[in-house]
């Protein structure tokens, strides 16, 4: 636990997790939360740590909307760890590279994702509410999603993180045209992989904050199996409004820090 973090900065943090982990179940890109307030909230720690931490918090909630996707929603394990396997692959590949990030660099990086994944939702207000098409799926679109879906995104999630959850349903419907519910549920599969492997590097490296990583993951778990049954209830249109609301805000936040802050 770092030695100079106040209660009211954990209080934060510990909230920023639950959210994280609830909108990271429902409609992916919880990172993009998190570690933007990681960085917010721990301006003075290393970024390869601030990565670490947010990972290893990460895997908790990941890993429990995992498991309630799987009992709920259909899903092909076969297909899912084998994409997995390749993703665990390329996060560890990303992290190993991640240790050479500093901060800022890290902050454009992260504002460059967070408005990507804005403009999309803003130009895309039908993601997440309607299937995509069925049909099957040839050995080529097989090895399209494993080396996108699988090595891409994995080092991705890897190097940087936010917004992996969102991309590997996006990857996964249009490459496997697999509907929303079963994208999702496969996406979740896939992104414990990636914290697997992510978190194992970092683990060697010694850049996690084991405590402040398990205060929050406690939050992050509670966020993530509530998100994920809401999602099979009640849709993603609720939240997709809190995570614009969300991603602006951080936004504003991150360019003042970068280049604002005296």
């Amino acid at each position: 636990m770092p030695a100079d973090i106040s209660l009211f900065t954990l209080t934060l943090l510990a909230l920023a997790a639950l959210a994280a982990g609830w909108i990271d179940a429902v409609v992916g890109g919880g990172g993009l939360l998190l570690l933007p307030a990681l960085l917010v909230g721990l301006p003075h720690t290393p970024a390869a740590c601030v990565l670490a931490t947010n990972k290893s918090t990460a895997i908790v909630g990941t890993t429990a909307a995992a498991v309630t996707y799987v009992r709920k929603a259909p899903i092909d394990v076969r297909t899912a760890l084998r994409i997995g396997l390749a993703a665990m692959a390329g996060s560890l590949g990303g992290a190993f590279f991640a240790a050479g990030i500093n901060s800022a660099v890290l902050r454009p990086l992260i504002m460059a994702v967070l408005l990507a994944v804005l403009v999309f939702v803003l130009l895309r207000p039908a993601f997440g509410t309607a299937p995509a098409p069925s049909g099957p799926v040839s050995a080529r679109r097989m090895l399209a999603a494993v080396l996108v879906a699988g090595l891409g995104i994995g080092f991705y999630d890897g190097l940087i993180g936010p917004g992996t959850g969102a991309f590997l349903i996006l990857a996964l419907a249009a490459l496997l045209h697999m509907d929303l519910v079963t994208a999702s549920a496969t996406a979740k599969v896939v992104n414990v992989c990636t914290n697997i492997g992510a978190l194992t590097m970092f683990s060697l490296q010694g850049t996690v904050l084991w405590q402040l990583g398990a205060v929050l993951a406690l939050f992050n778990l509670t966020g993530g199996m509530v998100g994920a049954r809401m999602a099979l209830k009640r849709g993603v249109g609720f939240v997709r409004g809190v995570l614009v609301v969300v991603v602006v805000a951080l936004l504003c936040k991150l360019v003042y820090d970068q280049w604002l802050a005296g």
